[in-house]
């Protein structure tokens, strides 16, 4: 099945704007300090008082890193002390230790994930001992889905094994870029060799899935040089491939001025490889879930998508619908049904509320009603390209013209691109309007407006 018949540059062009990615509805712009530690453990209170709460999901922030690179848009601190390693993962412990009496034994834990920072930068012990920690203190589902970030640099066939000794079965890498003069640019000199060495281990041990990064619009990229990264990506066959477009934020993250904006590619030439890399992609027989992300066609994530059992949180895409998110560590985000909360980013505040005894937690919100349908609406276009709206008013008891006529106004031009049509009751998302879904969620987001005004701090959606 060919998903795109022609890429129109034009179109791309016309939607390169910035907005968010939507792990979340309302996004993390709009939590507020307002929500602190009392407020997430009334929120844990609440949702564990019930004998059918929902399954678990865990995140696991490592924060740490030997070296920067130089694109990096995420919390992170580098060190090569081993003692100050040492020393966040038994605030871990202590934080996990504070939080895990407080929920129902009776919920098991159908999703984790280990993210960074570089968790693959702790030692074979450290991962073995920290997996068999959180393995006491939690149950977990028969079929969880427990996936970790790994950099090829520096990793061994034994972290590989204490990972899938501590349960894992799903791996993320970050390749950005396979031309030397650009992993040089950017401080992450990755050859092809421990790439295909950490994916032939991941597959050696039985890893379900293999997802590999990739990163566009980096310094001294060509639509031929990345064609070549691209070629050596489909011949490492992953199960799943990212197209991230790189976000240049200097005033946010001082060491992106590191970064030379004369040596990248310009905005056009930008679309051009992104096209190439979607073209080829598809020719190779993966399919677009929705915005950068691509799996092959048979992948559990795929196969989700046309069953419509997809879900989307601060992990991105997921097959486990429904979980209670509980972040730890530094800088984690949490998500339960009627909020979300966010760990402090600073280690030693983290530190300082851990040794208090309170929850790390810095900022946070509570969903109203609006948000509530406004969430079904935008995770369901975002996940199954479709919405019933019949079902969303019979949900929700509203009248769907009524209630979004504003949105429905916005997203005429993206009917007159051929991206959506609207039928008796559907909502349906076409063609290009997969790599634009971000663009086409935004008509329904009340927050959008007022986001962009105070804090611009989103990444264009192609």
């Amino acid at each position: 099945m060919k998903q795109f018949d022609h890429i129109d540059l034009n179109l791309l062009r016309k939607y390169s704007r910035q907005g968010p990615r939507y792990t979340s509805y309302p996004p993390a712009p709009v939590f507020s300090t307002a929500f602190g530690p009392q407020s997430y453990l009334d929120e844990i209170q609440s949702t564990n008082a019930s004998g059918d709460a929902a399954d678990l999901s865990l995140y696991f922030h490592h924060p740490f890193c030997d070296t920067l690179c130089y694109f990096c848009g995420c919390t992170m601190l580098v060190t090569r002390s081993r003692s100050q390693i040492s020393q966040y993962n038994s605030y871990l412990e202590k934080e996990i230790d504070m939080i895990a009496p407080m929920i129902s034994q009776n919920r098991r834990v159908s999703q984790l994930h280990w993210g960074g920072g570089t968790p693959s930068y702790l030692t074979p012990e450290e991962i073995r001992h920290l997996g068999a920690f959180t393995g006491s203190r939690f149950n977990y589902s028969e079929d969880i889905e427990a996936g970790v970030e790994l950099d090829p640099r520096e990793l061994t066939f034994d972290h590989m094994q204490a990972f899938r000794e501590s349960g894992f079965n799903r791996a993320s890498m970050g390749v950005q870029d396979f031309d030397p003069q650009v992993q040089q640019a950017v401080n992450r000199v990755q050859p092809e060799s421990i790439t295909r060495d950490a994916v032939n281990w991941c597959r050696q041990l039985g890893f379900k899935s293999i997802n590999l990064d990739l990163i566009y619009g980096l310094p001294f990229q060509t639509l031929a040089s990345f064609e070549k990264t691209v070629d050596i990506v489909l011949d490492i066959n992953p199960d799943r491939i990212a197209v991230f477009n790189y976000a240049h934020v200097p005033w946010l993250k001082k060491h992106q001025k590191l970064l030379l904006e004369e040596t990248m590619p310009s905005p056009e030439l930008k679309l051009e490889i992104f096209k190439m890399t979607i073209e080829k992609l598809i020719d190779a027989g993966y399919w677009n879930i929705g915005m950068d992300h691509f799996a092959k066609f048979d992948d559990e994530m795929a196969r989700a998508q046309r069953e419509h059992t997809l879900y989307r949180n601060f992990q991105g895409y997921s097959t486990k619908a429904g979980c209670d998110l509980y972040g730890f560590g530094m800088s984690a985000i949490g998500q339960f049904n009627q909020s979300y909360q966010q760990n402090t980013k600073g280690i030693a505040e983290y530190y300082q509320l851990i040794d208090a005894g309170k929850p790390a937690t810095h900022a946070g919100y509570r969903m109203t009603a609006d948000d509530h349908i406004r969430k079904a609406v935008i995770m369901g276009l975002m996940c199954d390209l479709e919405l019933d709206m019949a079902v969303t008013e019979k949900q929700f008891d509203i009248s769907f013209e009524n209630y979004f006529r504003d949105a429905l106004v916005k997203l005429r031009e993206f009917i007159d691109d051929g991206l959506v049509s609207i039928g008796d009751s559907k909502i349906s998302v076409h063609g290009l309007g997969r790599l634009v879904i971000r663009n086409i969620a935004m008509c329904f987001d009340a927050h959008i407006e007022k986001m962009m005004k105070e804090k611009p701090v989103f990444s264009k959606t192609v």
